[in-house]
């Protein structure tokens, strides 16, 4: 009877187990836009997102909409971050930290961002892969 037992119950285990893992590595969950790691990867997103831009003016976030982490165990973090961006009153080429998100809606042309990073804290590699902003 034990043996029968445990043939019901070791496979029950098992799936259990793997579902459980799955929500460990796998699809990303929420996180909140505190978390470290996030804070860096949307910086690191910035300031590649204002690199990468023909715009005059440098970008920043307004405000923070959603942040996910993905968990790879030996290629790293996902982290997917949606932002709605704002102009400065910074041009490009002075950048600095003090520069203020323009008050003047029409001015500060809000648009919302997605970025993507990859982020392998232990190597030191960070890379934006992908940016969708509308």
């Amino acid at each position: 009877m034990q043996i029968t037992m445990w043939k019901i119950v070791l496979p029950l285990l098992a799936a259990g187990f793997s579902v459980g893992l799955a929500g460990l590595i796998g699809g990303p969950t929420d996180i909140s836009a505190s978390n470290e790691g996030a804070v860096n990867a949307l910086n690191f997103a910035v300031i590649e997102h204002n690199r990468q831009s023909n715009r005059l003016l440098l970008t920043k976030p307004q405000e923070v909409i959603k942040v996910q982490r993905q968990v790879r165990m030996v290629a790293g973090y996902l982290y997917i971050i949606t932002v709605r961006m704002a102009s400065t009153s910074c041009r490009k080429s002075a950048a600095t930290e003090q520069c203020a998100i323009q008050e003047d809606p029409a001015k500060a042309q809000s648009y919302q961002c997605t970025f993507k990073v990859w982020d392998k804290p232990w190597s030191g590699e960070i890379k934006l892969t992908e940016q969708t902003c509308t």
